[in-house]
């Protein structure tokens, strides 16, 4: 995909201060244009490092709404909750100013919950000035797993909803996910891959023209800027 643009780096650590730089950047850049600025992260190990190095920039957070991509269908205090993690290496120090946004509600269910995070998610300036995805070795991304009988629904690139429940058969419990049209029209979309493997991933999920994986599917839709980091 030709208008991909590929940032190698020769360590994690590089990686992680050079995408914390341009995702502040970003974001000031927002904020001196329209006054405020958007971000969602997503979770997972990866970005660990990069959180850590973007709480500690003095932008103006008060302006910046945060929010997360997708996430699993357990409580905010339970350990694989990717809200616990973005409170615990991102929402720190300046970052607290922040507005965050919740993925998680009272609701039974994740599907039980769409309704109320719709609105909630209106509350956000949109589109997103910086969405930051991950990818797993089945080339899903965000909560778009290839496995999900919701994979078309969540993945249509015209649809008017911003969020979806998800339910993979790979993969542990349900997910909150914003869907391919949402994570579409982001004004930067990043993609954060570590290792040899994930790299191979996703250059052959590119590369391959007749099953289009979630991660090619959102690359092929997106309407901004696409940009990956990868360090080995």
């Amino acid at each position: 995909m030709a208008d991909v643009n590929f940032h190698e780096y020769d360590s994690r650590v590089d990686l992680d201060i050079c995408l914390a730089r341009e995702v502040g950047a970003a974001l000031e850049i927002a904020i001196a244009e329209r006054g405020h600025a958007s971000l969602a992260v997503s979770g997972g190990r990866t970005p660990v490092g990069m959180f850590q190095q973007l709480r500690q920039m003095r932008l103006q957070w008060d302006k910046v709404w945060i929010t997360l991509v997708d996430d699993r269908w357990v409580p905010p205090t339970h350990t694989d909750s990717n809200e616990l993690l973005v409170r615990e290496h991102l929402l720190k120090y300046h970052v607290e100013a922040a507005h965050f946004v919740s993925l998680h509600t009272g609701a039974a269910s994740a599907e039980a919950a769409v309704a109320e995070l719709e609105a909630r998610l209106q509350t956000i300036p949109q589109p997103f000035d910086v969405l930051i995805l991950g990818m797993g070795e089945d080339g899903h991304t965000a909560s778009l797993f290839p496995c999900a009988s919701e994979l078309e629904i969540a993945a249509a690139p015209d649809s008017t909803q911003s969020v979806v429940a998800v339910n993979p058969s790979t993969a542990p419990y349900a997910r909150i996910s914003l869907t391919l049209a949402a994570i579409a029209q982001a004004r930067k979309l990043v993609v954060h891959l570590t290792g040899a493997k994930k790299r191979q991933i996703f250059e052959q999920a590119l590369a391959n023209t007749c099953q289009r994986l979630p991660i090619a599917r959102v690359l092929d839709a997106a309407r901004g800027p696409k940009h990956v980091y990868w360090a080995e």
